[in-house]
């Protein structure tokens, strides 16, 4: 495992912290929480989730899906409810301070070359940006959705990615300095490779990124034998590269 912070640069803030509250008496929350979850111009993508009055940042959930397929995602599907806990997590770490969306894609898989769920992830990084200009956003996603997590690692605003099970494909960019990786993956799971997930960690450490890698002990693709254990680790962490260090998961 490996756990390193980078040094920030004197006088300029950390590119991991959250913007100051703005306080805009201006905003009403019901027009920002539209604005954020209108399904308009997803062309099936949706996000829902819980949006704070004044948010000082966002967190994107990203959830699994497979190599191919066209079919329809609906919110009722498994791997898209795996991920309302990690969600609810993050919420209660950050203390309302931060959006905690989930998208769910158009279709369920990747798709070749068309990497449905990247576009997807872009098209709520645009509207995260156009309604919350300058707002950091951490990405949190498992398996497909961690591919896509560390696909849009360099995206402007993203601080900080944490990829869970990832499906590690393909030549992935190291993120720019200062984003913080968190990088977890079940040391029995079959569906997809930890040992891909350890040489990206070690590869993207080497090349000066700021990586921890977390292997779990008898866990499984599903994550669901040491749940808790899970949801805390990425609770903590978002909370840590949003606004300071906290306690680590045990």
């Amino acid at each position: 495992m490996h756990d390193q912070r980078n040094d920030r640069r004197t006088g300029e803030p950390s590119p991991g912290t959250a913007r100051p509250s703005t306080g805009d008496p201006t905003s009403r929350p019901e027009d920002l929480e539209h604005a954020l979850l209108d399904p308009e111009g997803g062309d099936g993508a949706q996000l829902r989730g819980s949006v704070p009055e004044d948010p000082e940042a966002v967190v994107l959930v990203l959830h699994g899906g497979t190599s191919t397929s066209r079919m329809p995602v609906s919110w009722w599907r498994l791997p898209v409810l795996r991920m309302v806990p990690f969600a609810a997590a993050v919420r209660s770490a950050t203390e309302d301070r931060a959006a905690v969306l989930r998208l769910k894609y158009r279709v369920r898989g990747w798709n070749d070359h068309h990497a449905d769920p990247v576009m997807d992830a872009c098209w709520a990084l645009d509207r995260i940006r156009r309604v919350l200009p300058d707002t950091p956003v951490v990405l949190v996603g498992h398996s497909m959705g961690g591919r896509v997590a560390l696909t849009l690692a360099n995206e402007p605003g993203v601080v900080a990615v944490a990829a869970l099970a990832p499906w590690v494909e393909g030549s992935l960019r190291r993120p720019r300095q200062g984003t913080e990786v968190l990088l977890m993956h079940g040391a029995d799971d079959r569906i997809t490779d930890p040992r891909r997930t350890a040489v990206l960690a070690r590869r993207w450490t080497e090349e000066g990124a700021d990586v921890r890698h977390v292997r779990v002990r008898d866990e499984k693709h599903a994550m669901l034998h040491q749940a808790r254990y899970w949801h805390r680790a990425v609770a903590e962490f978002v909370r840590g590269a949003l606004f300071g260090p906290g306690d680590d998961a045990d």
